[in-house]
Order: structure tokens, then C-alpha cells, then sequence
């Protein structure tokens, strides 16, 4: 619930530190759709839009930091109002990344496209569903204030990455049984990572939008189910975890 100040202009100037993050949620979401389009559709121009599309979001970035910092100088705030605009500052940040993971999709289908046509695992596509579900989640429980959607949210990541274990293995074994397959299968393990990723960093929202609205933590550990770093190859070498 927001807390009506005796000076309105620091009312209004918190409504815009929200407005500017509720702007860069929706580009993000809007780069994330447009990376996941990419890819099923195998669409260069959409892979070369999200890329260009990501300096909005940095702009906006820095938007929310000028902002956060003018605020933090000149009201002194406390309590909740403290809350709210540290809180901005961490969910900007977590929303450049994703934005930044979303434009590397793009990046990846630019590539993908000039490798052997190897057909995408049915797997790949719903991992980029429930990516594109968790930030609509979050930045839904952001606008209104609701820890336990924002709770929610939270615990869906673990199915993010119980697909990411799945789709893993098996790009792996398509290497291993067609030596053909390793660009592709790469470039799409690369893709799967970035999708994880993205759920780790809206999990990160979840948790700064129940620490805004109830002061405090979320009680439980976070649920995280990535076990890729324990994958062995054939005679017993670890397969290693996949980057950005």
C-alpha cells in the first residue's frame, strides 16, 4: 500500500522511480517474447530486432539509478519508502540482465540458422514459455505490490530448471551420436543456459518484491533444481556448465 506524503512532490517523484521500472519490465518482456519468436521461427530480422532493441533497456537502467540516487540524497527516505527505492535499484538491474540474456537468444539465432538444420527439441520452446511466464509473474506482482505472487513466481523457477536439466542431456546425447549436430546443439545449449538464467534473475525480483512489501526476506531457501554442473560424458569427465 503506498504512503501518502505531507510533500507531494516526493509522492511524485516515487510514482515515476515506479513508472520507469514498470516501462523497462515491459520492454524486457517484450525482448524476451520477440528472442523466443526468433528462435521457433528460425527468424533472423526478429534475432537482429531484440539485439538492437536491448539499449532502451539500458537506458532506462540509468534512468531508475539517477533517479534512485536523487532520491536517496534529498528525502533521507526510511522504512518502506528506503525499501521501494533500493528495491527499484535491484530490480533494474536484474531487468538489464534478463534484457541482456534476451538479446543473446537473438544473437544465438542469428548463428543457429547457418548451422545444420537440426530440428529444436519440444522441450527448448516450453523452457521459453515458462521464461517468458516468470517475468510476466514478477513484474505483474511488482505493479501490484503482491508478496505472494511474487512467492509464487518464485517457486516456478524450479521447473525452469528441471527442463534445462532434461533438454541438456539430451543436446548432449544428439552431439555424442552425430558429430554433425555439435554446432547446433551448441548454439541451442547456449540458448537453454540464457533461459535459465533469466528464471535465476526474476527469481531475484520475486524475492526484492516481497523484501519491499513485508520487510523482510522470503523465509524459505530457494527452490533450485539445475543439476548440470553433476553431467558426466562418456568415461566419467564432467560436461562442464554452458555461459551467456
Amino acid at each position: 500500500m503506498a504512503i501518502e506524503h505531507t510533500v507531494k512532490s516526493f509522492d511524485d517523484e516515487l510514482q515515476n522511480l515506479t513508472q520507469v521500472i514498470e516501462r523497462m519490465g515491459g520492454l524486457v518482456e517484450g525482448e524476451l517474447q520477440t528472442a523466443i519468436q526468433a528462435l521457433i521461427r528460425r527468424n533472423v530480422e526478429l534475432g537482429h530486432q531484440v539485439m538492437q532493441s536491448d539499449s532502451s533497456v539500458d537506458e532506462l537502467e540509468h534512468q531508475v539509478s539517477a533517479l534512485s540516487v536523487r532520491l536517496l540524497a534529498l528525502r533521507q527516505p526510511v522504512a518502506q519508502d528506503l525499501r521501494e527505492i533500493v528495491g527499484a535499484l535491484k530490480i533494474s538491474s536484474d531487468l538489464e540482465r534478463i534484457g541482456d540474456y534476451a538479446a543473446n537468444i537473438g544473437k544465438r539465432v542469428v548463428a543457429i540458422v547457418q548451422t545444420n538444420q537440426f530440428a529444436l527439441p519440444a522441450s527448448l520452446p516450453r523452457m521459453g514459455w515458462l521464461g517468458q511466464k516468470i517475468v510476466r509473474d514478477v513484474l505483474q506482482a511488482y505493479v501490484e505490490r503482491d508478496a505472494d505472487k511474487a512467492d509464487l513466481a518464485r517457486a516456478s523457477d524450479e521447473e525452469i530448471d528441471e527442463t534445462y536439466n532434461g533438454l541438456f542431456r539430451e543436446l548432449l546425447t544428439h552431439m555424442m551420436e552425430d558429430p554433425r549436430n555439435i554446432s547446433a546443439c551448441t548454439h541451442l545449449l547456449f540458448i537453454a543456459r540464457n533461459i535459465e538464467r533469466i528464471g535465476d534473475h526474476a527469481t531475484n525480483i520475486a524475492e526484492t518484491i516481497h523484501y519491499i512489501v513485508r520487510g523482510e526476506a522470503p523465509g524459505l531457501a530457494r527452490p533450485k533444481g539445475d543439476t548440470t554442473a553433476y553431467v558426466t560424458m562418456p568415461g566419467g569427465a564432467p560436461a562442464g556448465k554452458t555461459g551467456a
